[in-house]
């Protein structure tokens, strides 16, 4: 039913986008939009509603045209090719299992439209729920099934004919959290036993960390920022990508200078360093991007920073959440900002609300954005 581990990757691209446009009357769903996914690729489209991801994905099935701009599917120019001779397949959100009919026949719906021999149906259904963990489960109706189990049938029946390409169109997004927490790791298993390309939508940032191997951060139409999961988060190249990736403490500021290994800032009264950075001259209005697992909490307020945390912010402790596995202390600095800070809840001493603290930070944990 596939191939067992991950082939290597072909220099042409599973899928591929050039300045791509979708104008729906006025509206200008999706702008511009280039993208390169690469064979055998987990690859996410993550956003927030409204902001394109589904429109390019309809556009990669054949559902929708695009307005302007070039798509490939392997190499092939695929603009108006119909959507049933694209080697493409695509799960919803709802599944669209059929209620009426069983497991087997489910699976096997797509396979007898193509009138394959009745024993080759059995042995690729029997493939098929192998490779969801659900043998035995052929002669189950839908109703019978958890959500779950419902899930991993829609993918059996989505792959059981073999496409190049997958596309998820925020399938998960009807689970539970923690049947959802479940099936991104199965679904990642899958796509690395079957080795096909799986392109994923989806407004959920630790689904998309968890699962992709490369994600797109789309907002208003536009890609802000391709990369790893960890590129995506550590390294943020926007306002936009460091906010919808979890939490993150934004500090405007002007360049005061630049030098050779660091960038020197003035944001009020601080002075901070960040890693040097050549896109803002002197006087730029910037944005200091640090995550709040990156600062390191000092008290009493005037006691040393730790090794290499050359930047200081004086504040005061206005909350403390208690979060399982870390403390989340929520601050107010002298000049009235907010910031956020973490720390693991073994080990760490206990703050308390309203204590004077300096926020730290080494220097090389801050990231400068100019967008």
């Amino acid at each position: 039913m596939g191939t067992t581990g991950r082939a290597e990757a072909s220099a042409t691209p599973a899928v591929e986008l050039q300045q791509v446009h979708k104008r729906f009357g006025q509206v200008h769903a999706v702008r511009g939009v280039s993208l390169r996914i690469r064979e055998n690729e987990f690859f996410s489209l993550l956003g927030p509603s409204g902001c394109g991801k589904t429109t390019v994905l309809r556009m990669i099935s054949g559902f929708e045209v695009p307005t302007e701009g070039s798509l490939y599917l392997q190499g092939r120019l695929a603009n108006t090719i119909p959507p049933y001779r694209r080697d493409t397949n695509l799960i919803f959100q709802h599944l669209a299992l059929f209620p009426h009919l069983d497991v087997y026949d489910n699976i096997a719906f797509g396979l007898r439209l193509r009138r394959l021999p009745r024993d080759e149906i059995a042995r690729k259904v029997r493939a098929s729920l192998d490779l969801v963990d659900l043998a035995g489960y052929e002669s189950r109706r839908i109703h019978q099934l958890s959500g779950g189990q419902k899930q991993r049938i829609a993918i059996a029946r989505a792959l059981i004919n073999q496409p190049a390409v997958l596309l998820l169109d925020e399938p998960l997004g009807a689970l539970d959290l923690r049947l959802r927490m479940q099936m991104q790791v199965e679904l990642k298993e899958i796509q690395h036993r079957v080795g096909t390309t799986f392109i994923y939508v989806t407004h959920d940032q630790t689904e998309a960390m968890t699962m992709s191997d490369r994600i797109a951060v789309m907002n208003h139409g536009v890609v802000e920022q391709i990369g790893t999961g960890r590129d995506v988060y550590e390294r943020p190249r926007t306002r936009f990508v460091a906010t919808f990736l979890g939490d993150s403490n934004l500090i405007d500021a002007r360049v005061e200078r630049r030098e050779p290994e660091q960038t020197v800032l003035r944001a009020g009264d601080q002075r901070l360093v960040a890693p040097a950075d050549h896109a803002a001259g002197p006087g730029a209005a910037v944005t200091l991007c640090v995550r709040p697992e990156r600062l390191r909490l000092v008290t009493p307020i005037d006691a040393p920073a730790p090794a290499g945390y050359e930047n200081r912010v004086p504040a005061r402790v206005h909350d403390v959440i208690f979060k399982g596995a870390f403390i989340e202390y929520r601050l107010t600095t002298g000049s009235g900002a907010s910031m956020i800070a973490q720390a693991h809840a073994n080990g760490s001493p206990a703050i308390a609300r309203e204590g004077a603290v300096a926020a730290t930070w080494r220097r090389d944990d801050g990231v400068v954005l100019t967008e």
